[in-house]
């Protein structure tokens, strides 16, 4: 599943028993590049988790944020800590005016949390975010049909291809492994 929001791409793959999410680095205002370097994935060490954001930053973060306390809540469960955010988002004034998305992957599950109360798994084990979540996506299937097997590799070359072909996403990729 890939929705868009313009000014980042995030694509989690998992191959096997092996995972991967990564992010390109751009920061757009409106039609203007005001960083190239950002990061906006992360792991969440405690928990063996990955996670990812676009839209705004700031939004991003603060979803970072609830997404923890939500984790330490529920003892790692991603998919109840996940669930339970997503009720949040969509039931609480503040956050429903956040605009970002989060992908989330661990050893089992690879999720797309949305503000509009989603919580989705792909049944592919590629989530994608992001304007250039499209072009990423469908580079990871053509990567994983034609038999590559390293998460960390797809990704990193899927987000190129993206960078290639999306005018908000660039070439400052982080891909991270559990």
């Amino acid at each position: 599943m890939s929705l868009a929001l313009r000014g980042t791409t995030i694509l989690g793959v998992r191959a096997g028993d092996r995972f991967a999410l990564g992010g390109d680095g751009q920061v757009t205002l409106g039609d203007t590049i005001v960083k190239s370097g950002a990061v906006k994935v992360r792991r969440m060490e405690e928990y063996g988790i990955l996670c990812g954001f676009a839209g705004s930053a700031a939004d991003g973060f603060a979803l970072f944020d609830r997404f923890e306390k939500r984790l330490a809540e529920f003892n790692g469960r991603t998919q109840r800590a996940a669930v339970e955010l997503a009720k949040d988002w969509r039931t609480d004034r503040a956050l429903r005016r956040l605009e970002a998305m989060l992908a989330v992957m661990d050893s089992e599950h690879t999720l797309l949390i949305s503000g509009t109360g989603d919580v989705l798994e792909p049944d592919d084990g590629i989530v994608a975010i992001g304007s250039g979540g499209n072009y990423a996506r469908a580079a990871a299937r053509a990567f994983l049909a034609a038999g590559w097997d390293d998460p960390a590799r797809i990704v990193r070359d899927s987000l190129a291809i993206a960078a290639d072909v999306c005018v908000y996403t660039n070439h400052s990729i982080e891909v991270l492994e559990p």
